[in-house]
């Protein structure tokens, strides 16, 4: 059987001026049966549509925070760092895959950037907008439960999981806000916030909230998620 490849969109440090990559998006790709590549940081759209022909699937990584522009809204002093270029290049890679009906997988930042990019928008500082007891930023280890996640009934998360709640570690400080209008929520944090989603109409586009890749080694789930977005990329 042929491994898909998925291109991972690659984390951009801005102090060392480099691109780089955290081992956990890897390994757990691998071990569910693909083979993954960091993409250029890039939105030529030359360049877009023949990472687009090549790729079988596509994962948007967790990263800085999306600009508020994407979704309409002034910059407010609490968003931290964020990452013009990736935004141009999400912007022009989802659209294109979204047109090949190829399949996406967002993890964090990824869960925020495809509700913006799709019409939604996004809190700009959880804390302070959206301030709740529920922790969405743990410290280390990573891999631990913050807390739970309650899957939405009738989606295909819960079908896949089998689950009515799963635990989830959590490292953010942005979250969807206000759902775009063609993603369906498929998991909610105990204060409210989506933490998981969908797009009905495509073979397979999920975005999570929480961090498989830190935690797939120990957490069935992370796994599961992980093989059925390769299962989707299989060529053919």
């Amino acid at each position: 059987m042929k491994r898909p490849l998925i291109g991972a969109v690659p984390l951009w440090d801005h102090d060392k001026q480099s691109l780089w990559m955290l081992p956990g998006y890897f390994d757990g790709l691998l071990a569910a049966g693909a083979v993954p590549v960091m993409l250029p940081l890039t939105a030529d759209p030359a360049a877009l549509e023949r990472l687009a022909d090549l790729c079988d699937g596509f994962l948007l990584t967790g990263g800085q925070d999306v600009q508020p522009a994407v979704y309409g809204e002034e910059q407010l002093p609490l968003t931290g760092e964020v990452c013009r270029a990736r935004d141009a290049m999400e912007a022009g890679l989802l659209a294109l895959a979204l047109r090949a009906d190829k399949p996406v997988l967002g993890i964090c930042r990824g869960i925020q950037f495809l509700n913006a990019a799709l019409g939604g928008t996004l809190y700009q500082d959880l804390p302070a907008q959206h301030p709740s007891e529920v922790e969405h930023h743990q410290g280390r280890p990573y891999d631990a439960p913050a807390h739970a996640v309650t899957l939405v009934p009738d989606t295909p998360l819960r079908a896949l999981l089998g689950a009515e709640t799963l635990p989830a570690n959590s490292l953010h400080h942005q979250g969807v806000r206000t759902l775009a209008p063609t993603l369906r929520a498929m998991a909610h944090a105990p204060d409210g916030l989506v933490e998981a989603v969908y797009l009905p109409d495509k073979r397979f586009v999920w975005a999570v909230q929480w961090h498989p890749e830190f935690n797939w080694q120990t957490e069935p789930s992370s796994r599961a998620i992980f093989a059925a977005f390769v299962q989707a990329a299989l060529p053919g």
